[in-house]
Parts: C-alpha cells; structure tokens; sequence
C-alpha cells in the first residue's frame, strides 16, 4: 500500500466483504464491562473467536457490550439468531463455548441450563 487511493480501495473492499458476512446472520454479543472482564469476558470472547474459526461460521457477527447490570451473572453472552428472541447466558465459562456455538448458533437449540429466564423447547 502506497498511496491514499490504495487504503481506500482496500477499505472498500473490506466494506463490502463485511457487509456480506454479516448480512442476515446470527449476532453474539459478549459483557465487556469491567464486572465482565473481571469475571473472564477475555478468556470467553477468545474462546468465541476460536470457535467461530473452528467451526467456519461466516455469518455470525461477534461483538461487545458494557456493563448491562446483572454484575452477579457475569460473564453475559447474548445469542441473536434472524428472527428469534435475544437469549442471554449467564455465568459463561471458556469451556461453555462449544456447546453454545454448537446447540444454539448452529442448531437453533437454547441451552437452557446457561440460559437467564427459563426456556422451553
């Protein structure tokens, strides 16, 4: 890259291709807030990036939020699938990771035992 028109092509580029990928997916948004952070948010968002990559999931739009005021449930993992309800899990471990990526973003199934509220198939 050498001149302005370069970065500007190359952003336009990723623009596009990141409008594709996100387009019409599934959205996981994970508690970043310093409560989150302190309760492993670091570890669970590298276990989500590791497991999108793992799995090849394209579709699904990872991002972060502050603190949402459910301190004492942290880490918070929200799972937005296309024209479903926003599902919270709380107390999200690393190691709960393949198993919502799996049942939920994957196969559409709640984990209800990680899930705040309770949940019905």
């Amino acid at each position: 890259m050498k001149t302005i028109e370069d970065l500007k092509r190359l952003r336009e580029q990723l623009k596009t291709k990141n409008t594709v990928r996100h387009e019409g997916g599934t959205q996981i948004i994970v508690g970043m807030g310093t409560c989150g952070i302190a309760a492993g948010a670091r570890q669970v968002m590298t276990a989500i990036l590791d497991e999108i990559a793992k799995q090849n999931l394209q579709t699904v739009k990872i991002s972060q939020t502050g603190c949402i005021g459910m301190c004492e449930k942290e880490v918070l993992v929200d799972v937005v699938r296309p024209n479903e309800p926003r599902i919270t899990y709380g107390r999200v471990t690393a190691a709960d990771i393949p198993k919502i990526i799996t049942e939920h973003v994957v196969n559409g199934r709640i984990v209800a035992e990680l899930a705040i509220g309770k949940f019905t198939e």
